[in-house]
């Protein structure tokens, strides 16, 4: 019997190691389903691919597009978990001024409780988590503690280094240019019903 995998993708986490690089940037119109499947063996499932991400509300133009991007991972069988933004105060350290700025929360908590939902149900016998922020180790530990007959994973965006975090799962693996490369879908996706999908001509 083929052994399940689940992952479970940080959205912003993946999004801003391509942002970081602009090299990268023509990439983010990425199949997720196919970029996880490069790092399994031929014979494993794909048993759920969980995407974690919010929508920018302050930029409408950045929500279309990414609202585009989430029809297009649905249409493969992706399921998407949104957070939100929250105003957030700042004080500059070199003027001493405050000034306001969105944050982004809920996204390590919705993870953690998919997780611990998908492992209750028996969805997977390996769950991989595609993140570099040290911030899930608290709900990796908690996991792997809660079932231990599953094995708990990591894949680690590109150019990301996430020392703390690799201590934390059972294996981990780097992804790296050539997975994302072979990992894009193609600039126009027909769905079903007629709707076209386009790729964003900021992200080519």
């Amino acid at each position: 019997m083929a052994t399940r995998y689940g992952f479970f993708v940080d959205g912003f986490n993946l999004y801003h190691a391509l942002q970081a690089d602009k090299s990268l940037r023509r990439y983010k119109w990425l199949d997720l389903k196919k970029l996880c499947s490069l790092f399994l063996p031929k014979t494993a499932e794909v048993s759920l691919v969980n995407y974690f991400t919010a929508y920018t509300i302050w930029d409408q133009e950045k929500v279309r597009r990414h609202k585009t991007y989430v029809a297009a991972l649905e249409a493969t069988g992706v399921d998407t978990i949104l957070g939100k933004f929250k105003w957030k105060q700042r004080k500059c350290r070199k003027c001493l001024q405050t000034y306001e700025t969105y944050e982004e929360k809920q996204t390590d908590v919705n993870i953690a409780i998919e997780v611990f939902r998908a492992s209750m149900k028996n969805k997977f016998d390996q769950a991989i988590i595609v993140s570099g922020d040290s911030d899930l180790i608290p709900s990796i530990r908690a996991a792997r503690s809660a079932f231990p007959t599953k094995k708990f994973g990591l894949i680690i965006p590109i150019f990301r280094r996430a020392e703390d975090l690799k201590q934390s799962v059972h294996f981990h693996q780097k992804m790296k240019r050539k997975h994302l490369e072979s990992s894009q879908f193609v600039d126009v996706i027909n769905l079903p019903d007629g709707t076209q999908l386009q790729r964003p001509s900021s992200w080519k």
